[in-house]
């Protein structure tokens, strides 16, 4: 499992999304949109009516073997200007009947 923590606003989505999906061919993918939060710089970035602000906490979470997970995070490194980026080991419970 990999997350990617970034602003809406930016041009990473899309791109993180075309690279995910038609390069690396990865299993799964969810984009999360928060409703409020705060990185480092402890700004508050939030979806009030009175701040229609178009940087509203995105996650891009993905999932597939862990060699391309590891593979994907390297090529997103290298083309998207991403900074946040945790991996966890999980263990997927696929039900074979579905």
């Amino acid at each position: 499992m990999a997350r990617i923590y970034t602003l809406e606003g930016h041009d990473q989505l899309n791109q993180a999304l075309d690279i995910l999906r038609d390069e690396e061919i990865i299993m799964g993918v969810t984009i999360i949109r928060g409703i409020a939060g705060f990185g480092k710089n402890r700004e508050v970035h939030t979806s009030s009516l009175l701040d229609l602000s178009l940087e509203l906490p995105l996650i891009i979470e993905f999932y597939d073997e862990p060699d391309k997970v590891e593979k994907a995070i390297q090529t997103l490194k290298s083309r998207v200007d991403f900074k946040h980026i945790i991996t966890w080991s999980a263990t997927a419970h696929i039900d074979s009947t579905a």
